[in-house]
């Protein structure tokens, strides 16, 4: 008997359903292929319905792997291999979870450090407890991190999820590893979240943001099953400096989700372009420029300092639809205007309405503040018009 492959244009309207859909996002991993799927079908009862649905951004032979084997299964090996990795390892996720067919749904690596093993436990212990997520934890009692190579693996680990837990204790209560990539999600508790616009994937911890996004509404009750994350079957390791800076990225839009928290960051932004504004300042002063050109020039190092981290922790998702050197001029534009727009509002508060000097500058302060920041996101980030967001061709499979 063999199994059907299954075009990825085709996913949802020809698959059967399943009881069980294990979704695996893969990236350069061939060698794991056929050991990862040996193993998840001795596990998986014959005559239980399930699926593995592979969502693959490989630039390698992976996909002919997986159309090649296939053919050794009884159960339906589906692939959906995407021209364009939007949102990483995350969005390759998302994809998965709404291509899938099963009641529940089981995210894990191709690189079998998540041992397949597991799986029939995390969605019976989903089914026991009626819960709506199960966490495979390495932090849970008798979890491990065995599998992560070297102290400095182990560091990043650590404080990423001390990281996380910190800033989002209330949504991560009961979640000891919200850095897991291993997890069973019932289908129907996400499948409003997944119909709209309600993920926005970025990189490879998209655990955290179902939690952070869907509970506790969508994902009421968590329950957690201790696993030993193991070594890597083959392969090389995707976790790089660049995942790491996507990541923060990722968790400062998680928290600046609301206008009034990104108005906050916004503000904390600001107050640490002090530090280069003072640092350019003595600079050019100790140069001998004169201090109140020094003034000016020094004011420019603080705005692209603000606009840097602006761009990399509030609106790195919002920068594609205008070129880099627009967006620089408007910022900075705003930013200058904030100086000649302030003096006058002071004066007009002391001479016409008999505020005194200090109360009428923190009034002052207050007022272009919050018009900086609304003008900042109006004339710089929001699109001029809605569109689509540019796709591949729609994930198809090149078999």
């Amino acid at each position: 008997m063999t199994s059907p492959l299954i075009d990825g244009r085709a996913l949802r309207a020809t698959a059967a359903p399943a009881a069980v859909s294990v979704v695996v996002p893969t990236r350069n991993e061939a060698g794991n292929i056929r050991e990862l799927l040996n193993r998840i079908a001795r596990v998986l009862p014959e005559h239980s319905p399930h699926e593995v649905l592979f969502v693959d951004d490989s630039t390698d032979d992976t996909p002919d792997v997986v159309r090649s084997a296939a053919h050794d299964h009884p159960f339906p090996i589906r692939l959906l291999h995407r021209d364009r990795p939007d949102g990483g390892l995350g969005g390759a996720v998302v994809e998965g979870l709404r291509a899938a067919t099963g009641d529940w749904v089981v995210v894990m690596d191709g690189d079998l450090q998540h041992p397949p093993e597991l799986v029939p436990h995390l969605v019976g212990r989903g089914r026991e407890d009626g819960a709506d997520l199960v966490v495979a934890s390495r932090y849970a009692r008798g979890g491990s991190r065995a599998g992560l190579a070297g102290g400095y693996r182990l560091l990043v680990s650590g404080v990423s999820t001390l990281l996380s837990k910190s800033l989002f204790p209330r949504r991560l209560s009961g979640v000891s590893d919200p850095m897991s990539g291993f997890f069973a999600v019932r289908r129907d508790a996400v499948a409003g979240t997944l119909a709209g616009e309600g993920l926005k994937p970025l990189g490879y911890k998209i655990l955290l943001e179902l939690v952070v996004r869907c509970r506790p509404r969508a994902l009421a009750t968590v329950a957690e099953v201790p696993f030993t994350f193991r070594a890597r079957y083959t392969g090389q390791s995707k976790s790089t400096a660049r995942e790491g800076l996507r990541f923060l990225q990722h968790l400062a839009g998680l928290r600046t989700g609301t206008a009034l928290s990104r108005m906050v960051v916004f503000g904390l932004i600001g107050l640490t372009g002090f530090l280069p504004n003072l640092a350019a300042l003595w600079l050019l002063t100790r140069s001998g420029l004169h201090y109140l050109p020094a003034e000016v020039l020094a004011n420019q190092a603080g705005v692209a300092w603000n606009l840097l981290l602006t761009e990399l922790l509030l609106f790195h998702r919002e920068r594609a639809h205008r070129h880099w050197a627009d967006r620089w001029a408007r910022f900075a534009l705003l930013a200058n205007a904030d100086l000649l727009l302030r003096i006058p509002l002071i004066a007009l508060l002391v001479a016409g309405l008999g505020l005194a000097v200090l109360p009428a500058t923190a009034l002052a302060l207050i007022a272009t503040f919050v018009l900086r920041f609304a003008a900042t996101q109006a004339l710089i980030y929001v699109p001029r018009t809605r569109r689509p967001p540019v796709r591949g061709d729609g994930g198809k499979d090149h078999s």
